[in-house]
């Protein structure tokens, strides 16, 4: 059976798992929530580096994986060019913020990007900014949210202080008249009904899921995949994590390890 890894920071790149699941049959997947180290939008590129070899590592060593997702934008900036590098023969699909398809569907032509400050700081969406804003006219409104992933883990997006933070960030873009906004991280589609509330119109919300279940699928069928058979989920935690949110999230119950 095929064999595909995944890992986050936390329970973020579950909702790539969900994207996954409805495209990709006949595989094993190796979740791993790195909630030990979370979140990764607050740590130094090398510190990101290092838990995404280790992981990688985990999932060679332990469940001889066929590819590898980097189901978080933060970890994908910091190690997917280093970790092409090193296994060559692996097939590795990261994870980018969904601003192309943004820019192409916005009206206003004001777009918002809320993301990590990791992930804006970027070289690699740095890189992908510089090269879509030259094909059309947009105004980027992108915002740092620290602590978001924070509120995401701990449930609290309802709590004062979270609705403070997104109303802060959010505000703004709404006077602004900014009708799309990109989720510049796997965590934020776990937040979008707060952010419809906030916003209280009619936004486009744009994630990475679809698109990177449809590149998977696009590159283990150029090596010979048959997608058919059953689907297999294994969740592995590197800390604490909120087993019966996962399992609402996904839809079932899950076991979950402990690593």
């Amino acid at each position: 059976m095929l064999k595909i890894g995944i890992f986050d920071s936390g329970l973020g790149g579950l909702t790539v798992v969900q994207a996954i699941s409805k495209v990709i049959k006949g595989a094993e997947l190796f979740y791993i929530a790195d909630t030990k180290n979370a979140p990764y939008g607050d740590k130094t590129t090398k510190e990101i580096l290092q838990y995404s070899l280790d992981i990688t590592e985990y999932f060679l060593n332990n469940h001889h994986i066929d590819a590898l997702v980097i189901a978080c934008n933060t970890a994908t900036s910091a190690s997917i060019s280093t970790l092409r590098k090193i296994y060559p023969n692996l097939i590795i699909v990261g994870t980018e913020p969904a601003v192309k398809p943004a820019i192409e569907q916005t009206k206003t032509e004001k777009v918002g990007v809320l993301a990590t400050p990791a992930t804006l700081r970027g070289d690699k969406y740095q890189s992908l900014i510089k090269n879509l804003t030259t094909t059309k006219d947009v105004e980027l409104y992108e915002q740092a949210c620290a602590g978001l992933v924070e509120h995401i883990e701990n449930q609290t997006l309802k709590s004062k202080e979270s609705m403070e933070l997104l109303k802060r960030w959010l505000l703004p873009m709404k006077k602004a008249n900014v009708d799309t906004i990109v989720l510049g991280c796997t965590h934020y589609p776990l937040a979008s009904s707060v952010i419809e509330e906030i916003m209280s119109k009619d936004i486009i919300l744009l994630d990475s899921g679809r698109a990177i279940a449809n590149r998977l699928l696009a590159l283990l069928k150029e090596v010979g995949y048959k997608n058919s058979g059953e689907l297999e989920l294994n969740l592995y935690t590197t800390g604490d994590i909120d087993r019966d949110f996962v399992n609402r999230l996904i839809g079932k119950s899950i076991n979950t390890i402990d690593l």
